[in-house]
């Protein structure tokens, strides 16, 4: 299963910095709040986006 989650939505659960570095990306990057991120299951679980 993949989960999509745009940055946004990542800011306003709280997951931002954490799927930055899961993404290897810098904090300081220019990223638009409409970019999406595509998590295995895995990954959205390691997020508590989803339950197992």
């Amino acid at each position: 299963m993949k989960i999509m989650i745009t940055a946004a939505e990542a800011m306003e659960k709280g997951v931002w910095l954490e799927l930055l570095r899961l993404f290897g990306r810098d904090k300081d990057e220019d990223i638009w709040p409409g970019q999406e991120f595509i998590l295995t299951e895995q990954q959205a679980i390691h997020l508590k986006l989803i339950k197992r």
